[in-house]
């Protein structure tokens, strides 16, 4: 039904208009009596066998959904009843800022891709704060960045005060320097400031009662060399993992019309790259710290094969946009015939 009805319909229209535009009606179903029970009948599976334990957490289902979609943490427990087993929210700032002017969102349907410049448009992280407050048992993770009127050497203390806003109400940490449409910020995947920006949130993180994970997201577009970087700073900072891929600024082989626009590219054309980028990660680490697998995953196979790239968990973004919530059930009942 989502494919043949629904997102024929949603393509029509404006990408960023019909994504609020959703927004509105799931909520809206989600509040009716019984909805949400249906929704979880039809997206979700549930097995012990399909739970993960990773850095001290306990995830029900290895499939979640990406940071981006629900950048305010506004709708994270209706999502949640459509299969996933955590939801990342943000990336969230210090201060609420309206990211890059309009039109900043692209749909690449030939490529089945989406081009985005949104920039970290978000309202803040307190006010997310407020709405996780009324969280009841999803698994979430916080995905934290700087506002783009703030220079790199201040960085840090944007990062900072989002992971103390968040503390309580999140139960792992994403430190996004990896996005392309925020003025500079991937200088900030270069050695000595990444080692610094990552090190300064583990001496913070250490000083809790009950330390958080603090995983690092990152390009595909980084060299071998940057990615053995990677590695080294993984080792040197002893954060608990990586997320590979953001999207990338790589525009090989698109078709579309849409396929110049500036911003990063999401969808199935960065499926090869992050995989790779997940297998060199995984063998020259000798498997030293967990990955989170994300990039291009729109079917069964994409997702089991950044699993047997040496990923641990995956998430979904432009693959739930194309494909919808079924992709989800399907890639979960999969892992369960391989149980």
């Amino acid at each position: 039904m989502y494919k043949l009805i629904i997102r024929p319909l949603f393509f029509l229209f404006d990408p960023e208009k019909i994504h609020h535009f959703t927004f509105s009606m799931i909520r809206f179903l989600n509040r009716i009596p019984l909805m949400s029970n249906m929704f979880r009948s039809l997206y979700c599976v549930d097995d012990t066998k399909l739970e993960r334990q990773l850095f001290g957490l306990k995830f029900k289902n290895p499939v979640g959904l990406a940071a981006g979609f629900d950048k305010d943490a506004k709708l994270f427990n209706e999502l949640s009843n459509l299969g996933f087993g955590f939801i990342e929210i943000g990336t969230l700032t210090p201060k609420a800022q309206p990211g890059n002017p309009k039109k900043r969102l692209f749909r690449l349907q030939s490529d089945s891709a989406i081009i985005n410049r949104m920039g970290f448009n978000n309202g803040g992280v307190a006010e997310a704060v407020e709405r996780l407050k009324k969280n009841t048992d999803v698994l979430i993770g916080g995905n934290i960045g700087k506002n783009k009127v703030t220079p790199n050497e201040e960085a840090v203390n944007d990062y900072k005060l989002c992971f103390n806003a968040l503390f309580d109400y999140v139960d792992y940490f994403v430190v996004n320097v990896s996005s392309p449409n925020t003025p500079n910020l991937r200088e900030l995947q270069d050695k000595e400031p990444l080692t610094k920006l990552l090190q300064t949130l583990k001496d913070l993180n250490s000083k809790k009662e009950n330390p958080k994970p603090i995983l690092l997201k990152i390009a595909p577009d980084l060299t071998d060399s940057q990615l053995l970087d990677i590695i080294d700073i993984v080792k040197d900072t002893k954060i608990d993992g990586v997320i590979a891929t953001n999207t990338t600024i790589s525009r090989t082989g698109l078709k579309s019309e849409n396929k110049d626009e500036v911003g990063g590219l999401s969808g199935k054309p960065l499926t090869g790259r992050s995989t790779e980028v997940i297998r060199f990660l995984s063998e020259k680490s000798h498997k030293a710290f967990p990955i989170i697998g994300v990039g291009g995953i729109h079917s069964v196979a994409d997702a089991l094969e950044k699993l047997d790239a040496g990923a641990d968990l995956i998430q979904l973004y432009t693959g739930f946009i194309y494909e919808g919530p079924k992709l989800v059930k399907a890639i979960n009942k999969a892992l369960l015939e391989r149980a």
